[in-house]
């Protein structure tokens, strides 16, 4: 489904300010796998995200989906089938629209454009079945500009409208950081549900250590541009946020009282 072949980007190369971002990177991913990714801040993370979605072209390497050579796809042509949540609650979402209008942009992805009327009668019927299943009442305020919703109903929005797109790869880039602790527990829970209904092949980048253990049958620690750790299935499920510090300190061979702060 997914294989990073490797991957290295460099930024600043050759200069006093040249840092290695991502270094001689290996992944593959089946379908329907879903991988959290968790490491400190400068440990690569956002990069990796921004090279599958097409935004940082790899100096060396190959991405692959379905076995297709898609590394030098520009990120326009990769949202066909690749589908994004941020970590503002805005980024996806036209404020200035309204909950109907936002997903009638969502569906019209998928659907070869002509004149037509974007919320038709059909539509606000499929909007309101679909929105139910969020339990957030927002089937209720189809006309509400999604500016006045608050951050976690818009992160659960977003969600939704990457479904519309039927995507090959999912990705979510911290998209619970800037919710308060109820609301991220909500679109996280959201988040498990969504991923299976559509089996969809998800990668999550998260600093929240208990969220990468609950999620997904795996898990990859980068640090410093590379995977150093990537565990999955039953070792993942008796993993506790005490083993993964443990990794952490072992593999970087050291004993920093801060390595809490450092991942979370």
């Amino acid at each position: 489904m997914l294989e990073l072949a490797n991957i290295s980007v460099t930024f600043n190369e050759q200069t006093p300010d040249e840092k290695k971002a991502l270094q001689d990177i290996q992944i593959e991913m089946d379908k329907g796998d879903f991988v959290t990714v968790i490491g400190s801040n400068g440990a690569g993370k956002s990069t990796l995200m921004n090279v599958i979605a097409g935004q940082i072209i790899p100096d060396v390497g190959d991405v692959f989906i379905n076995r297709q050579q898609v590394a030098h796809l520009p990120e326009y042509k990769r949202s066909t089938f690749i589908g994004r949540v941020f970590q503002d609650p805005m980024a996806g979402t036209a404020p200035s629209m309204t909950i109907e209008e936002n997903l009638a942009m969502a569906l019209g992805r998928i659907h070869k454009r002509k004149l037509r009327l974007g919320v038709t009668k059909n539509r606000k019927s499929t909007f309101k079945e679909v929105l139910s299943s969020l339990n957030l009442g927002l089937e209720n305020r189809l006309t509400a500009k999604v500016g006045l919703l608050s951050g976690g109903e818009r992160q659960a929005l977003s969600l939704l409208m990457t479904t519309f797109t039927e995507p090959e790869i999912l990705l979510l880039d911290e998209h619970t950081a800037a919710l308060d602790p109820s609301r991220a527990a909500l679109i996280t829970e959201l988040t498990g549900e969504v991923v299976q209904k559509f089996n969809l092949t998800t990668l999550m980048v998260t600093h929240n250590m208990q969220q990468a253990l609950d999620l997904g049958n795996r898990l990859i620690m980068m640090d410093k541009g590379q995977i150093i750790y990537d565990v999955s299935g039953e070792e993942k499920q008796r993993l506790t946020i005490e083993d993964l510090l443990q990794e952490f300190r072992r593999i970087r061979g050291t004993q920093l009282d801060n390595d809490r702060a450092v991942l979370s």
